[in-house]
């Protein structure tokens, strides 16, 4: 896939689309100072490069009742299970975000429980029978202190 060069003006675009995906786009035309119809050709073509991949609506756990965030990492009896291991892990509602990694444990997992005895119950009852599934560690979350989206070109101290 082709890199797309991201100039000022779509960084500013990204920008306020990553805080509000519903930022109508004469909103983001006038931030920018530029037509609307320019901001739309360019999100279609961010679109059709790949930089943008969609949007989507963000619910808040907590307000659910998904009071405990969890990272579970998981080890694996046999690596090469692994395709297995996912497709049981996508049947688990709670798991909202899994990670083949790097590192003493294959998987790291991102749950989200009512409280600690449905976070016990997922990891013994579900997480634990799946076949191929060595152990697990879990970290329970005590608060996010940041959440944000990504829309930077270049990293800090990287040359163009």
């Amino acid at each position: 896939m082709a890199k797309y060069h991201i100039d000022e003006t779509d960084q500013t675009i990204l920008s306020l689309l990553a805080k509000n995906a519903r930022m109508p786009f004469l909103e983001i035309a006038r931030e920018c100072g530029v037509s609307g119809a320019a901001i739309h050709q360019r999100v279609k073509k961010m679109e059709a490069m790949g930089v943008i991949t969609g949007s989507r609506l963000l619910v808040k756990p907590q307000t659910l009742g998904l009071h405990v965030c969890a990272f579970v990492q998981v080890s694996l009896s046999e690596a090469n299970k692994y395709p297995q291991v996912i497709d049981a892990l996508k049947k688990i509602p709670e798991v909202v975000e899994c990670h083949f990694v790097t590192g003493k444990h294959a998987l790291l997992l991102k749950i989200y429980c009512s409280n600690h005895d449905h976070l016990m119950g997922i990891l013994i009852n579900t997480i634990q029978n799946i076949p191929s599934v060595l152990q697990t560690e879990t970290l329970i979350s005590l608060d996010q202190a940041i959440e944000r989206q990504i829309y930077m070109q270049n990293n800090p101290g990287e040359e163009e």
